[in-house]
Formats: structure tokens, C-alpha cells, sequence
């Protein structure tokens, strides 16, 4: 099963509709369980809800082959944390999707250390489907000492 999800504060119809060609296209083969917010576009090839409760979102992610979302930061670390495959799509703020585009600057850099994959627009989305089967995630390694000395020496700066 692939867990499609787009976060809870914006609709997200440029992706949504793009799992649902690639679903007509044949690239998906598996169930898909999606959480698109208040969308315009409705799906034709899966069911979906506008929202899940904090612990039906946990129990989807985690029963999870993998997951295609939007460039949010929660969405990301939990995907890391529970070892999914993590196809994401940044908000661009041309589309009125988002203020600015912070989502594309997340992505690049976790795609850049072989955490997710990245389809950059609809155009990307069949290639980082086909991907997604086979993608291992490079583990994510955290270190808090290193952001405390990163803020401390910028503190000190001032």
C-alpha cells in the first residue's frame, strides 16, 4: 500500500491529480491510501479523506510500502524515522501552494543526502513512482550537539 498524503494546512491538487495519471498510466499496481486536505480534485483510481486523526496517520505510514507527499518537514522525519521510501513533491509558491519555496529547498538537500526522492513538478512524478519501489532510504543520522554549536557560534557572532 502507498500512503499519499499532502499535510493538513493546504490542498495540494497538482500532486493528488498527478498519482491519479499516474494510477491511469499503470506506474501504480498497489493500493493507495491518500489524505489530500480540502482538494478540489477528487481522485478517480483511489479512495481518499480530507484529513486522519493523529493515530490512523501513525498506523497508515508505518503499514506503509511507501509514501508520496508534499515537502513538509514532518512528513519527511517521520517517513525517516519509520525507514519508508519517501517520494516528495515541493509546494511552489507560482501556484499559490505556499508563501515561498522552502519546500524545494528541503527537498534538494535530503535528496542530496540519499534520504527521499524528488519529483520537482507532475512531469517528475512517473519516474520517482517507478523509483519509489525500489529505493532504500541512506539513514538519517541525528545530531543535536551539532546544531547547539552551530547556534551557539551564531549567538556569539552578534
Amino acid at each position: 500500500m502507498i500512503f499519499l498524503t499532502v499535510g493538513t494546512q493546504f490542498p495540494f491538487d497538482r500532486l493528488v491529480g498527478g498519482v491519479d495519471q499516474a494510477f491511469d498510466g499503470g506506474l501504480i499496481d498497489e493500493e493507495i491510501i491518500a489524505q489530500i486536505g480540502e482538494s478540489s480534485y477528487k481522485p478517480h483510481n483511489f479512495d481518499s479523506v480530507a484529513s486522519l486523526d493523529k493515530n490512523l496517520f501513525d498506523k497508515r505510514l508505518k503499514e506503509a510500502s511507501g509514501v508520496i507527499s508534499h515537502a513538509g518537514m514532518g512528513t519527511i522525519t517521520m517517513a525517516l524515522d519509520n525507514n519508508k521510501p519517501l517520494l516528495v513533491m515541493p509546494r511552489l509558491a507560482k501556484y499559490g501552494e505556499v508563501v515561498n519555496d522552502h519546500q524545494t529547498a528541503i527537498a534538494r538537500r535530503f535528496s542530496e543526502l540519499g534520504h527521499i526522492l524528488v519529483a520537482y513538478d507532475a512531469k517528475d512524478l512517473p519516474a520517482g513512482i517507478r523509483n519509489l519501489k525500489s529505493f532504500i532510504p541512506r539513514e538519517r543520522k541525528v545530531n543535536p550537539e551539532a546544531v547547539v554549536d552551530r547556534i551557539r557560534r551564531f549567538l556569539n557572532s552578534l
